[in-house]
């Protein structure tokens, strides 16, 4: 992680500590975009929380893409995508539940993950670099949620708000990206077996290999680059699902194969 001032502004400490106090809580709080003033003043809100959450033992092993969309970039007015960071303890098991309480207001999308077995150091990242660093790629489920009231989110919010990150779920067959066009690969998303999302790897920034070169490029920018190891979760193939008690999701990814999840009610116990 890159060295942080020993203390924090004002500014962004009010804004940590809302967001925070949001996830000890359970209760949504107000948008932070009144508290901070841009980009740089979001990612500096972030790294306090995870450099909390680092303090307190939590272990991050990797990053996740957000605004991967271009129609979601046009509603939020912006022509970048951002990230956050995935803690270990944000893992689901393919095919496991999300306790009843776990997330504030949870929402489903589907994605390519990346496992790298190299590091990228270069502020210049390429498709040749990332295609060299990736050791094998995964289906997964990203369960995203925000810790602002009703997701009235702007950029600043949800970069703040660590990309409004939540929970993660990984497919259980690594596959090398050798013969694998992620460009090309499509994606079918059920919950109870019906379709909710559907795309393609063409609808995450042209495709997930893109993503992963900007994540890159931008980390190893920030003194702060990925590392063998780390997964990358690379942004969603199709749009977001708000899920429910109860709920069941299955993500179908050509080439990459399946993975699941389940809701559980408010009576389920873990």
């Amino acid at each position: 992680m890159p060295t942080e001032p020993d203390v924090a502004p004002p500014a962004v400490v009010k804004a940590a500590d809302a967001l925070a106090e949001a996830t000890r809580t359970g209760v949504a709080c107000p948008p932070v975009r009144t508290l901070i003033d841009g980009l740089a003043t979001a990612y500096a809100v972030q790294q306090l929380n995870v450099r909390r959450g680092l303090d307190a033992g939590r272990r991050v092993v990797g990053r996740k893409i957000g605004l991967t969309s271009p129609a979601v970039q046009r509603q939020l007015g912006v022509d970048r995508p951002d990230f956050g960071a995935l803690f270990a303890d944000m893992a689901v098991a393919d095919g496991g539940e999300v306790p009843a309480g776990r997330l504030l207001q949870p929402k489903v999308e589907a994605e390519v993950a990346l496992v790298l077995g190299r590091d990228l150091p270069h502020r210049e990242c390429t498709v040749v670099d990332v295609l060299r660093a990736v050791d094998f790629a995964l289906p997964a489920l990203e369960i995203v949620d925000s810790r602002i009231a009703g997701w009235d989110i702007s950029l600043v919010d949800t970069v703040a708000d660590n990309a409004s990150c939540g929970l993660y779920v990984l497919g259980g067959r690594p596959v090398p990206l050798a013969g694998v066009d992620l460009r090309a690969v499509t994606m079918t998303m059920t919950r109870g077996g019906e379709t909710v999302s559907e795309g393609t790897g063409a609808d995450c920034l042209g495709s997930p290999l893109n993503a992963a070169v900007w994540l890159a490029s931008a980390l190893a920018e920030r003194g702060d680059p990925l590392r063998a190891g780390d997964l990358v979760l690379t942004g969603a193939l199709g749009p977001m699902v708000p899920a429910a008690p109860g709920d069941a999701f299955e993500a179908r990814i050509s080439d990459l194969g399946s993975v699941r999840v389940a809701f559980a009610t408010n009576g389920d116990s873990e």
